[in-house]
C-alpha cells in the first residue's frame, strides 16, 4: 500500500512543524526523530535534501502521493502564472481539502474519506473523488441523508476557522468555493520555489 498508515506525529517532527493540526503527542517532543533524538549531531543539509523536504512537506500536508503530485507539478507549469503558486492553489482546490477547510470533517484524511464514501455533492451531485478539482462559484455540500452524522456535526462544531476564498451556511450544510486564493491567503507554511527547483533539475 503506497499511502502512509504509520504514526502521523513522527512525520510532523521531521518536518518540525505540526503539519497535520493539533498534536499532543508533537508537542511534548518536537524534536525530530531517531533514536539519539535531540543529541544527535545534524550536518549541514545539501541544496538537494532542502528542495526534497520541501516537497516531501507538501504532498504530506495535502495527502496527495507522488504521481499525483507530480501531474499537478506539469499542470501549474503549463498553466498562466507563477508555476508554484499555482502548484499550491491546484492543491487547494482539491475537494478533500475544500471539504476540509470548510470544518466538515477536522483533518485532511478524514475529508477524503467522507469524499469518498459519498457524503457529499458538488453543485448537488455526488462526487465520490477526493482529487476532484472544483472550480470558483462551485457549491460543497453535505449529502442530505448524511447531515445528521455525528462525526460531521462534531467537527463544524469545533470550527472556528474562517477562509475568505469559501463561504459557509452552517443551517443548510452547504458552502461556496468562491475564488482561487491567492498565495498570501494560503496559510501553509510551504516552500513552493524550492519544490519547483527540484522538479526541473
Amino acid at each position: 500500500m503506497a499511502r502512509y498508515t504509520g504514526p502521523k506525529t513522527k512525520i510532523a517532527r521531521k518536518f518540525g512543524e505540526a503539519i497535520f493540526g493539533d498534536d499532543k503527542s508533537f508537542e511534548k517532543r518536537n524534536y525530530p526523530p531517531g533514536q539519539h533524538g535531540n543529541n544527535r549531531r545534524r550536518g549541514k543539509k545539501s541544496e538537494y535534501a532542502i528542495q526534497l523536504e520541501a516537497k516531501q512537506k507538501a504532498k504530506y500536508t495535502y495527502g496527495i502521493l507522488e504521481r499525483q503530485f507530480r501531474g499537478l507539478f506539469k499542470k501549474a507549469r503549463a498553466a498562466q502564472g507563477i508555476t508554484g503558486e499555482v502548484l499550491l492553489q491546484l492543491c487547494e482546490s482539491r475537494l478533500d481539502n475544500v471539504v476540509f477547510r470548510m470544518g466538515i470533517a477536522p483533518t485532511r484524511s478524514g475529508a477524503r474519506q467522507l469524499v469518498s464514501h459519498r457524503h457529499i455533492t458538488v453543485n448537488g451531485e455526488i462526487v465520490n473523488i477526493p482529487s476532484y478539482q472544483l472550480q470558483a462559484g462551485d457549491v460543497v455540500a453535505v449529502r442530505e441523508k448524511s447531515k445528521s452524522l455525528e462525526a460531521i456535526e462534531r467537527s463544524l462544531s469545533n470550527a472556528s476557522t474562517v477562509y475568505e476564498w469559501i463561504t459557509w451556511n452552517n443551517d443548510t450544510k452547504q458552502g461556496t468555493y468562491v475564488s482561487v486564493p491567492q498565495r498570501i491567503q494560503i496559510p501553509e507554511n510551504i516552500n513552493e520555489q524550492f519544490i519547483v527547483e527540484l522538479y526541473s533539475k
